[in-house]
């Protein structure tokens, strides 16, 4: 999409830190993040909404920078990981959504 203004086209993304060590202000550990993503995990919480909680309530802007692998993968290890892939998981709703919507509305 063009701008009014200018002419770049800007493509909006983010940008993760070069770094791969956890900022100097998050003081939380390895461990302590483990144990948090298992109890959320035990409570039906998906990966990404897992990390949206570790972000916005401990301050911890990206789990694999503090514990060295991602959600996901730690989830794995312990066994607690989803049957279906999140975005697959997600994908399948909407169809279904979509089937009972054309089902309830005969005429669309």
């Amino acid at each position: 999409m063009g701008r009014m203004h200018s002419k770049g086209k800007g493509i909006s993304r983010k940008s993760l830190p070069y770094r791969r060590s956890p900022p100097s202000w998050c003081k939380i550990d390895a461990e302590q993040v483990k144990t948090e993503i298992m109890k959320y995990a035990k409570k039906g919480y998906k990966p990404s909404q897992i990390g949206v909680i570790l972000r916005d309530s401990f301050g911890i802007p990206q789990v694999q920078q503090v514990t060295g692998s991602k959600i996901l993968r730690i989830l794995r290890v312990a066994g607690e990981a989803p049957a279906l892939p999140e975005d697959l998981y997600h994908l399948v709703k909407k169809a279904v959504t979509i089937r009972k919507h054309l089902e309830k509305k005969q005429k669309r």
